[in-house]
């Protein structure tokens, strides 16, 4: 049975980091699984964490569908675009990657939304495990790309403004009804005795804290040299204590 895994938090959380280390965590951890990763940031940049060149995504697809000379003759413009979906993917070996990517033009957000979920929703039956890197930001959680999630780890960063933030992504959820199993928080990027001073925010959110990331130099190191933080070392502070939350959680 597939097991839903999103991530959702403001920009600057370390949401797309935590979403490559906890690929790292099922490659390394659940070796045989199949695992598919999905970027629903419009400003994707997952696929950089991970160390893969995107040439297409599901954006730039549907720039190019908008011609009506693009659909093959005998072809539905929906088979063609499902068809088209499946050349945005890339796979490798311990995963596979689709990517959203920037909207193309003016309009609304809505019609790719709509493609992707529905995409997902036959895609992700033939995985183990989806991990989706949703956008940052709170109002995208309405679009509600799956019906349900089995975890959701809302980031935050080490201050107040940030963990009451995080808080509203709980009644986001509940208020859009989207079926989620269990969720929690997940600090980010914290330095030593931030956590202790945030444990009255944490306790009015509504959220279990499921952990803290520390600050990692090097993250930052990987991050400034477009190394894949797939190649972090087991000695990252990052890795090992993500690795500790994910183990809490019975992945």
């Amino acid at each position: 049975m597939t097991k839903r895994i999103a991530i959702a938090g403001k920009g600057g959380t370390g949401k797309t980091t935590l979403a490559a280390l906890l690929i790292r965590y099922l490659i390394e951890e659940k070796k045989g699984k199949s695992i598919l990763a999905v970027d629903a940031d419009a400003n994707a940049n997952l696929n950089e964490a991970l160390g893969l060149e995107v040439t297409e995504t599901i954006g730039t697809m549907l720039e190019e569908t908008k011609d009506p000379k693009a659909v093959p003759t005998g072809m539905t413009k929906d088979v063609f675009i499902e068809y088209r979906l499946s050349r945005a993917m890339v796979e490798e070996d311990a995963f596979d990657l689709v990517v959203m990517g920037n909207p193309q033009g003016p309009g609304c957000y809505c019609y790719p939304n709509d493609l992707l979920k529905n995409y997902l929703e036959k895609l992700s039956k033939n995985y183990d495990y989806v991990v989706i890197d949703n956008e940052a930001g709170l109002e995208h959680l309405s679009r509600r790309l799956l019906p349900s999630v089995d975890l959701l780890l809302v980031t935050s960063d080490s201050t107040a403004r940030g963990v009451r933030s995080a808080g509203r992504v709980r009644e986001i959820v509940n208020n859009v009804k989207i079926a989620v199993s269990k969720m929690g928080l997940i600090i980010g990027r914290s330095r030593e005795g931030e956590l202790g001073q945030l444990e009255k925010e944490i306790a009015s959110s509504g959220l279990d804290l499921f952990g803290e990331v520390p600050n990692d130099s090097m993250v930052a190191e990987y991050d400034l040299k477009g190394k894949a933080l797939l190649k972090l070392p087991d000695d990252s502070k990052a890795v090992k204590a993500t690795k500790e939350i994910f183990n809490s959680l019975s992945l």
